[in-house]
């Protein structure tokens, strides 16, 4: 078979961003190499006079429309207007609805554009766990203005568990030791205080966790580390700091599991209306 003089023409309707309908087209069109053809795609379609304009634009030289809608009603309204106006048209994802619907023993949610919700949460995790690691244990103090939180405490106080768990709720982390001698950097100052935490433990649980550190890597002779005195006057450093700086709300993490940190944490930032700023915003879509 030759193929057509004129391309031909695949109208992808969706009432998301259209990715899924596209993608499967594209895939199925492998198997017809010999065949000229465009796209065209209508991205968040959710009412009939949409639908009505973009069976118009398709029955002028009978255009395929291939769509992906979640809605029975939208959907049932495309099938009666491409009869009408004999336009070819392929429904990718009402009989899987139906299918699965049958086969679970209840009706889908019908909920336009769930897909791309839980790719772009998917996408903002990934950014925040990237950006997370990036800046654990003061290893990179460029780019903290952009930090969800800033997290400080000595060593040993869980800043590093604490911010990945926090970094796959969407949190962007930076976390920074502080070491008794050496002054905060200065970048620290520089970003809204209100986004900056400390973390406190008890001396006594903080000089085990440290010595067990040492065991488990075979450093039985761990000097001040894990010295019960050099522990307390790492603590008094840490807590006269926290002192100083009023603004920085202290977690005390003494025989507290993570998820309970910072869950505490998360609800303070709620307080303060302060939430996740992710790289990519999205502008939800309009009816037209």
């Amino acid at each position: 078979m030759n193929a057509p003089a004129e391309p031909r023409r695949i109208i992808l309707v969706s009432d998301g961003t259209g990715e899924t309908a596209a993608q499967m087209t594209k895939a199925a069109m492998v198997q017809f190499g010999n065949q000229y053809v465009y796209f065209t795609r209508y991205k968040n379609v959710r009412d009939q006079a949409q639908m009505e304009a973009i069976c118009d634009d398709a029955a002028i030289n009978k255009d395929l429309i291939i769509y992906t809608i979640v809605s029975p009603e939208l959907r049932a309204y495309l099938v009666n207007r491409a009869r009408d106006k004999a336009i070819p048209y392929i429904d990718l994802l009402g009989p899987l609805l139906l299918g699965l619907g049958n086969y679970f023993g209840y009706e889908p949610k019908a909920i336009a554009g769930l897909l791309h919700d839980v790719n772009e949460e998917y996408f903002k995790r990934i950014v925040a766990m990237e950006y997370t690691i990036a800046h654990d244990d003061g290893r990179n103090l460029t780019g903290l203005e952009i930090a969800d939180l800033i997290i400080l405490g000595i060593s040993r106080t869980s800043k590093t568990p604490l911010s990945m768990y926090l970094s796959h709720q969407g949190w962007k982390v930076a976390n920074i030791p502080l070491i008794q001698g050496f002054d905060v950097p200065k970048e620290v100052f520089e970003v809204d205080q209100r986004r900056v935490i400390a973390l406190s433990i008890d001396p006594h649980d903080l000089a085990m966790i440290r010595r067990a550190r040492l065991e488990r890597l075979g450093q039985n002779e761990g000097g001040e580390y894990a010295d019960p005195e050099k522990v307390n006057e790492e603590i008094e450093f840490a807590n006269a700091l926290f002192r100083k700086n009023r603004k920085w709300p202290v977690f005390n993490v003494t025989g507290k599991a993570l998820e309970e940190t910072a869950s505490e944490i998360i609800k303070l930032m709620a307080s303060r209306r302060l939430t996740p700023s992710h790289i990519l915003e999205m502008v939800p879509p309009t009816k037209s």
